[in-house]
């Protein structure tokens, strides 16, 4: 398994889709790229931005639900990909042994966002799927300095305002088929 950080949730400009970054911690940083929904996109820049609802959110409600059974997320692995569809794991520990519960990796992740859990993608994925992006100098220059959120880190009001965009943009008829 390569261990991976959420470098960022970006809205892709061409298909005006949320895609989700997960770029490797140690070693090339290749970057795996996931298109995921709408809603999920939401849930993260939430949980990314500490915001806090009146009511809990499904991925909220998942978090307090796992807390009251006593169960932690070890881990979230994106496992696979099979027809064009990622899968993922979210790996529990309940009463000292390791459940994994199949999930959108979106959703995973949404979770791991919520429970500090640390994210992985499988060798095979991140060697077959994973990506280089580019990298300017400026980001390079926020990414040394010690301490400092960049933009594509994840900087909450960044998030929030592309998928505020993607919403003003998006239409009932791109989510069918």
């Amino acid at each position: 398994m390569v261990e991976v950080r959420l470098r960022a949730v970006r809205v892709d400009l061409q298909s005006n889709t949320p895609v989700l970054l997960l770029q490797e911690t140690e070693g090339l940083g290749r970057t795996l790229p996931i298109f995921i929904g709408a809603p999920e996109a939401t849930a993260i820049a939430f949980a990314l931005q500490g915001m806090d609802t009146p009511r809990p959110m499904t991925h909220d409600l998942i978090r307090d639900l796992l807390e009251s059974l006593d169960a932690d997320v070890e881990r979230v692995v994106v496992t696979e990909l099979r027809a064009s569809t990622y899968f993922a794991d979210i790996v529990l520990r309940h009463e000292g042994e390791e459940v994994p519960v199949s999930s959108r990796p979106s959703d995973a992740v949404a979770v791991a966002v919520r429970t500090g859990a640390p994210l992985y993608v499988a060798d095979d994925l991140m060697d077959a799927e994973g990506i280089m992006l580019a990298v300017d100098e400026e980001e390079e220059d926020e990414d040394d300095s010690e301490g400092e959120e960049t933009e594509e880190a994840g900087n909450p009001e960044v998030i929030v305002g592309e998928f505020r965009s993607f919403l003003d943009t998006i239409r009932p008829e791109d989510f069918s088929s």
